[in-house]
């Protein structure tokens, strides 16, 4: 399994041969550099640990500055192992769009963006506890009842109720790759992906 690591740019429009206006997000991706290259002998498993976006070298340890170093690079921001590669690398290695190509279907991972603590409606696509007749003025977005009374005398867990949204793990599987600018190293996929402006994301072949 193949990938890269990318940011999010951002969202535009493209006009495909018909003239039908297509949703696409624009995502940086590369260049990764192969800052580890794992063995079954020596590690248990094999992977292939690749490094995106410069940083600091104020900002990074002095574990993190000698591992980068071995790879002959500079501090990275974000690093994820790829396990079955389709390629072999090697370390120092440096891997930009190209391994894509336009047309091509991937998955793409992504934090989902986060929206702080929230209510039934907007969480769970509650429709409340009906109209405003008989008396009912406040009950419009209310969760309604959680459970029984005396018995058991709680609430079960996993029921639908307020809390926290967003901020989670999601994976858009088979988005379809409508262009690449290989020497920008960006990437133009079909379609809304996970994250802010500014995400870091993962492409899987």
């Amino acid at each position: 399994m193949s990938g890269l690591l990318g940011k999010k740019i951002g969202m535009t429009s493209i006009f495909d041969a018909d003239g039908k206006s297509i949703p696409c997000t624009i995502i940086e991706a590369g260049p990764c550099v192969v800052t580890q290259v794992k063995t079954k002998e020596k590690d248990g498993y094999s992977a292939t640990q690749l490094s995106f976006d410069n940083k600091k070298e104020k900002k990074t340890s002095a574990a993190l500055k000698g591992h980068f170093a071995k790879a002959k690079t500079t501090a990275k921001v974000k690093t994820i192992e790829f396990k079955h590669f389709t390629t072999e690398q090697k370390l120092g290695d440096v891997l930009n769009t190209d391994i894509f190509a336009e047309g091509e279907y991937i998955d793409v991972i992504g934090t989902s963006k986060g929206k702080g603590f929230q209510g039934v409606v907007k969480r769970h696509g509650f429709a409340g506890v009906g109209g405003t007749t008989h008396g009912q003025h406040n009950r419009l977005r209310a969760p309604g009842s959680m459970g029984a009374s005396s018995d058991p005398s709680r609430v079960f867990p996993g029921m639908r109720m307020a809390g926290r949204m967003g901020f989670d793990r999601v994976k858009v599987q088979n988005i379809q790759i409508v262009k690449i600018l290989a020497d920008k190293n960006l990437i133009v996929v079909r379609g809304a992906v996970p994250g802010h402006k500014g995400a870091y994301l993962i492409l899987e072949k």
